[in-house]
């Protein structure tokens, strides 16, 4: 709203011109919705007490009795302060953050659905995992489908590697089954990991910070080829979404820091992984995501694993999974964890970073 109202104004308000550059919008999206969201929490906190009476149930095996009564759906918060933080920032003549926008609210509406039938049947198993899977592959397809016609470079179905200059490869149709995992299982790797208090926020705002810098490179079409990374015209808008991400995130910390006041839910943590998702197929960054969400990953291969070998052989790999609850069970405090797995989303932070110039 912001750059649509102001920015015209330039002409004859000189500091109005800075609403045109992405940076200072991208600052002001992060501050709004960090703003947003620490003042906005202890009202939404006690409202979601009285409304949820028991919060979010507790896996008893988990021996997580301290949590008990702990309200869930923090996540519907940062949603709301995140997109209050675009309205107001972003250009929303620009078609990413309207597909941006849209598929949030659609991953953030399966997560609503899921966290509501954990809460009202204090089960936490909440929605029928298939359902879930269909409403995730629906949102990640739509999306990939809007963003593939958008694509006028010739190379929409084109897979890039890093450390790679100018190789590609062109899965054609396929693309569209590639993509959709890739949106899908970020969503679904991040909601994984979203287990103890504080584990995946720092994570999701690292890799945001991450794509926040790779989408601003992108959509500048002369810093995009003095890197030698596929520059996509328009997705620099999309570092002022990072931006709000970051932000929101923050503000969500705050109040999610052991002891945590309040839970993330599906909610939160479906739409945060999908849309970091999103943003990697849009930046043809599928790999580079693989890798600064390598925590990610690893939580969600750790499932598949565990899964895997009990089927076929009766026996467990970790002690359980996701490879969080693996360490917990071992004895090691729950602190211990988030610090230690933080340490390696920041490694892994570096590690994407060096793909823009290592080519």
């Amino acid at each position: 709203m912001f750059y649509s109202l102001l920015y015209p104004l330039a002409e004859d308000f000189k500091i109005l011109n800075l609403f045109r550059y992405i940076t200072f919008r991208t600052g002001g999206a992060l501050a709004t919705a960090f703003l947003l969201f620490f003042l906005c929490a202890p009202v939404f906190i006690n409202w979601m007490k009285r409304l949820q009476g028991k919060g979010q149930p507790i896996r008893s095996c988990l021996h997580h009795e301290a949590k008990k009564g702990t309200p869930t759906m923090g996540g519907v918060l940062i949603l709301l302060c995140m997109i209050v933080s675009l309205l107001l920032w972003a250009d929303l003549e620009n078609p990413y953050i309207i597909i941006l926008l849209l598929s949030s609210l659609g991953f953030g509406l399966t997560g609503f659905l899921d966290d509501y039938a954990k809460v009202t049947q204090q089960d936490y198993k909440g929605m029928p995992g298939r359902l879930k899977l269909f409403c995730q592959g629906v949102v990640s397809l739509s999306a990939l489908y809007f963003i593939v016609r958008l694509d006028s470079s010739g190379k929409a179905t084109h897979l890039a590697f890093p450390f790679f200059k100018n190789f590609t490869l062109d899965l054609g149709i396929f693309y569209y089954v590639f993509g959709t995992l890739v949106i899908a299982g970020a969503s679904n790797a991040v909601n994984l990991t979203d287990g103890l208090d504080g584990l995946v926020t720092f994570p999701i705002i690292m890799v945001a910070v991450v794509f926040l810098i790779i989408a601003y490179l992108a959509g500048h079409a002369e810093l995009a080829k003095y890197l030698q990374i596929y520059a996509v015209s328009g997705s620099g808008e999309i570092a002022v979404f990072c931006g709000a991400v970051i932000g929101a995130c923050l503000g969500f910390l705050w109040f999610n820091a052991p002891p945590a006041q309040i839970f993330m839910g599906d909610t939160g943590s479906l739409f945060l992984g999908g849309s970091l998702g999103i943003i990697s197929v849009i930046t043809k960054n599928e790999i580079v995501l693989a890798v600064v969400g390598g925590l990610f990953v690893l939580e969600a291969v750790s499932v598949m694993v565990q899964v895997a070998s009990l089927r076929l052989f009766g026996k467990r790999v970790f002690l359980m999974s996701p490879i969080h609850h693996h360490f917990e069970k071992k004895g090691w405090p729950e602190t211990t964890i988030v610090i230690r797995f933080w340490i390696i989303s920041i490694l892994l932070a570096f590690l994407g970073l060096a793909t823009l110039k290592i080519r």
